[in-house]
């Protein structure tokens, strides 16, 4: 209608539309109804097809009927509209991570028996420093991929996140001393495994959450949250509770755990806010290469400590499966007393269970007077894997209540960021 009043106005008009590398710019600064018209007229002029209809003075064109108008004219001038898929090569490459990360328990046992096997494969060249530089590497490519958003998306479900947290630093430490003093065990073991439960959550937990149809942004989230809060609880929890059963250098502990911890994280953050092509790139390879460097520090753990995981026998085997398993167990049926959904529940329950053994390992060796301590979070850093994969593969095959009633053809809010996110 309006491009009747003149057809000089009107063959300006396309002109202008068909020299116009992008729709979006032109189409933005203009009414509705003006924009329908001229969206309309371009698509008209490339031998597209619209509806000629105008049901009110409110209608605006969708994105996708631009998106139509902008892809039917760079056909017709010979460009190439941009893909939205990714390239074969790329698709290849996520699924065969995906695969490996799945397959993940598999490498954690292999690496922990080539650890104990032939020990000298790891010792011969892991040193303290690569050890170290190997946990920021694993804290880096978590924090590449957290934003801001995500911090703040914490403060939307406080309560999940506050338990979590009171599971892992009072439930777990209450739970592992207690073990360990049924168990008998000698002071120094005794020490290590309180270490275990004092210690934040584990990375592989999101992986764990994800197969276990668990919520995976909470996920991250709580591991986000118990990983700061280890500058503080740790070495709080290491100087009351572990510093009258062995010698014990708290202080230590609070530095290592910022230069292992905290600044690789904030170097992510920062990274993925102010320079995110970067952080894209680098968060691309992230599960890739946080899953080589996880196995390798699986197997130099063990092999450090070979000799004395292989004297201790089931005797240490058993308080570690203890802690992980009940710790998991508890944490499931504590959240489902609280109300919390089946979903929550099961995150908390893997969260619990499955702690940063590799990070409780170094503390160990660099802070703790005897050389035992260690030998706890090694043995840990197996059973971690394993127990918190069984969770994960038993509920895989439990769908959650709320998936049979929402079987209609509607999919979950946030399901791309949440597989973004793994």
């Amino acid at each position: 209608r309006f491009m009747a009043v003149s057809g000089v106005s009107a063959a300006l008009l396309r002109a202008r539309l068909v020299r116009s590398r992008s729709r979006a710019p032109v189409l933005a600064s203009v009414c509705p109804r003006q924009r329908f018209v001229r969206l309309r007229a371009a698509n008209r002029k490339q031998g597209g097809t619209l509806s000629a209809a105008f049901p009110c003075d409110d209608f605006t064109p969708s994105r996708k009927g631009m998106r139509h108008a902008v892809t039917t004219r760079a056909a017709s001038d010979g460009t190439a509209a941009p893909s939205s898929s990714a390239p074969p090569s790329s698709s290849t490459y996520k699924k065969i991570v995906e695969g490996m990360n799945t397959l993940f328990p598999v490498w954690t046992a292999l690496a922990a028996v080539s650890g104990l096997v032939a020990p000298t494969m790891y010792t011969s060249w892991m040193t303290n420093d690569i050890f170290v530089n190997g946990l920021a590497l694993i804290m880096l490519t978590m924090g590449v991929t957290l934003t801001f958003d995500d911090m703040k998306a914490t403060l939307k479900k406080p309560l999940p996140v506050l338990f979590n947290f009171a599971c892992c630093y009072l439930l777990m430490p209450v739970l592992a001393y207690s073990i360990g003093v049924f168990c008998g065990l000698p002071s120094a073991y005794l020490a290590g495994i309180v270490l275990v439960g004092s210690i934040n959550g584990g990375q592989a937990s999101n992986l764990c959450t994800y197969v276990a149809r668990g919520d995976v942004a909470l996920s991250v989230a709580m591991t986000t949250v118990t990983t700061f809060g280890c500058i503080a609880m740790t070495p709080l929890i290491a100087k009351l509770v572990l510093g009258t059963i062995v010698g014990v250098d708290a202080l230590g502990i609070a530095k290592s755990t910022v230069q292992v911890v905290l600044l690789p994280i904030i170097v992510g953050l920062l990274l993925n806010q102010y320079a995110p092509k970067a952080g894209r790139a680098i968060a691309e390879h992230s599960p890739a290469v946080g899953l080589v460097v996880f196995i390798t520090l699986v197997g130099a753990s063990v092999a450090g400590c070979a000799s004395a995981i292989l004297d201790a026998g089931w005797s240490l085997q058993w308080p570690l499966i203890f802690l992980h398993a009940i710790g998991g167990i508890l944490g499931y049926f504590g959240a489902r007393g609280m109300r919390l959904s089946e979903k929550v529940s099961r995150t908390v329950a893997i969260e619990t269970a499955m702690k940063s053994s590799g990070f409780a390992f170094i503390l160990a060796a660099k802070h703790f007077t005897d050389y035992s301590v260690r030998v706890p979070a090694a043995v840990s850093v197996i059973w971690m894997s394993i127990v918190g994969s069984l969770l994960a593969v038993a509920w895989r095959y439990m769908p959650v209540p709320q998936e049979n009633a929402a079987n209609n053809n509607t999919s979950t809010p946030g399901t791309s960021t949440t597989n973004n996110k793994v």
